[in-house]
C-alpha cells in the first residue's frame, strides 16, 4: 500500500463529529493547506481536507480535492484504537459526499479491528496490491452515481478469498423501486404502492386529463411525489389535490419522479413516530426513535432537543425495544432480511394503526453515531456502543467461521 503521508488519517468520524458539536474547522482546514503546502503528495491531508471543505459547505471545492488524493492513494488505514488488532477489515468505497458510503468509521471507532478503506471508481488507479485482511465489505451505497460501481464488483466478489459482507447484488436492492419490488406482499409489511412515472404524466394528472390509478394504479389522495434521486427528504411533498401537484411541478426541476401512497401512520395522540433500526442480519437494533407532529419526520427536525417528553419516551423505547417495537415486528425483520439479504442495512420505519411495521426507506448509509450531547440524552451512549459491540461481533463471527475456530 502506498503511503504519501507522515501524519495519520484524521477521517470522517472525527471530522463530522466536530462539526456536529459547532467546533472550529476553519482553523483544521487552514491547517491542512498548510500541511499541503509543505508536502504537496500528502494524501491523508487532502482527503481529510476534502471532508473539512464539505463540512464547510464547499462541496465542488471538497470533490475536486478529493480526487487529487485519489489519484495519489487508493487505500487508507484507520488504525484499530484498541490494541492488539483483533482484526483487519478491507471496505471497499467509492467517491462521493456523506451519503456515497457506509459510514464504518463511527460503528469501529473505539474498537480493535483495522479498517482499511480502498477506493474505486472512475479515473482512480487500481491498486497494484491489496492489504492482508480477514473480511472484506461493501460499503458503496446505492445511488445513480453508484450503480455502475456496485455492477462492477459483483463478478469479483462472488469469488473473492475472504467472506464478504453486503454484497453489491445485494446493496442495488436498496433502490426505492428494488425495495418495493422486495417486500412486495411480505406478511407484517407495509412497502406502499410506488411507481416511476415522469413529468408529462404528472402534469397530465395535474390538469385532470388523467386520473390517479393510470399513474400509481389502486391508489388514492393523499400521496407522495419526490425527484427519482432525491435524499432524505429532499423535494419530497405530500400531495392532497390536483392543485398541489400543479404548484409542485412548477417549484421542482427534473423530468423523472416517484409516485408512492401516503399512509397516515398517526398515532393515537396524533403525534408520527419514525424508527431508525439497524439491521445485523436479521437481528434489529434501535438507533433511534424520532416524534413530531410533522408526518416527515427527521431526527433533527422532531422536536427531540426542545421536548424532555419526547426524549423520554425515546429512551424508553431504547431499554424495551427487545421486548417492544422490536418484539412486535421480530417476524417483520426476518422477513426483511430473507427478502434483502444485507449483513448490514439502516431501515427508516414506522408502524401502521393496524400493527404492521410501515418501511419508508432503508440504505446502508444512514449514519449511527455516539455524537448527541450526555447531558440531554443520557440514554444514548449505551444504547449506540451496543448497537457498535453487536457490529463488530458479526464481524468477528463472520471471520471466525471463515477459519474455522
Amino acid at each position: 500500500m502506498t503511503n504519501t503521508s507522515n501524519s495519520p488519517l484524521i477521517g470522517k468520524a472525527e471530522l463530522i463529529t466536530r462539526a456536529f458539536r459547532k467546533q472550529d474547522l476553519m482553523s483544521l482546514q487552514q491547517e491542512l493547506v498548510r500541511r499541503l503546502e509543505e508536502t504537496p503528495n500528502d494524501a491523508h491531508a487532502m482527503l481529510d481536507l476534502s471532508m473539512a471543505l464539505l463540512l464547510n459547505g464547499q462541496r465542488e471545492q471538497s470533490l475536486a480535492m478529493q480526487g487529487y488524493a485519489l489519484k495519489a492513494q487508493q487505500i487508507y488505514l484507520m488504525p484499530a484504537k484498541r490494541q492488539p488488532v483483533t482484526l483487519r477489515l478491507l471496505v471497499f468505497v467509492g467517491p462521493g459526499d456523506f451519503m456515497a458510503n457506509t459510514p464504518l468509521e463511527f460503528l469501529l471507532a473505539d474498537s480493535s479491528i483495522d479498517l482499511y478503506l480502498l477506493y474505486l471508481g472512475p479515473g482512480i488507479p487500481v491498486p497494484k496490491s491489496l492489504p492482508p485482511h480477514d473480511l472484506a465489505m461493501v460499503a458503496v451505497g446505492e445511488n445513480v452515481g453508484n450503480r455502475k460501481l456496485l455492477q462492477g464488483l459483483v463478478e469479483p466478489l462472488g469469488r473473492w478469498h475472504t467472506p464478504v459482507l453486503n454484497h453489491p447484488e445485494k446493496v442495488l436492492k436498496t433502490s426505492r423501486d428494488g425495495l418495493h419490488a422486495a417486500l412486495r406482499g411480505a406478511p407484517g409489511i407495509v412497502s406502499p404502492a410506488l411507481a416511476r412515472t415522469d413529468r408529462l404524466a404528472l402534469d397530465e394528472l395535474a390538469r385532470g386529463a388523467a386520473n390517479l390509478q393510470d399513474v400509481l394504479p389502486d391508489a388514492q389522495l393523499p400521496i407522495l411525489v419526490r425527484p427519482v434521486e432525491s435524499n432524505a427528504g429532499e423535494s419530497l411533498s405530500k400531495i392532497d389535490a390536483p392543485a398541489e401537484l400543479a404548484a409542485y411541478l412548477d417549484a421542482t426541476p427534473g423530468d423523472d419522479f416517484f409516485v408512492s401512497q401516503f399512509v397516515d401512520y398517526r398515532d393515537r395522540d396524533g403525534l408520527y413516530r419514525k424508527y431508525r433500526v439497524v439491521l445485523m442480519r436479521g437481528t434489529p437494533y434501535l438507533a433511534h426513535l424520532g416524534i413530531s407532529q410533522r408526518w416527515m419526520v427527521h431526527y433533527l427536525n422532531a422536536d427531540m432537543q426542545e421536548s424532555a417528553a419526547n426524549r423520554a419516551e425515546e429512551g424508553e423505547a431504547m431499554r424495551s425495544f427487545d421486548h417492544g417495537f422490536g418484539a412486535r415486528h421480530a417476524q417483520a425483520f426476518r422477513t426483511f432480511h430473507e427478502r434483502v439479504g444485507l449483513d448490514y442495512v439502516i431501515i427508516d420505519c414506522g408502524e401502521t394503526p393496524r400493527g404492521e411495521l410501515l418501511v419508508f426507506e432503508a440504505d446502508t448509509c444512514g449514519i449511527v453515531h455516539d455524537m448527541d450531547p450526555e447531558d440531554i440524552y443520557p440514554y444514548k451512549k449505551s444504547q449506540m456502543h451496543k448497537v457498535f459491540a453487536a457490529f463488530q461481533a458479526m464481524l468477528a463471527d463472520c471471520a471466525a467461521r471463515a477459519s474455522g475456530a
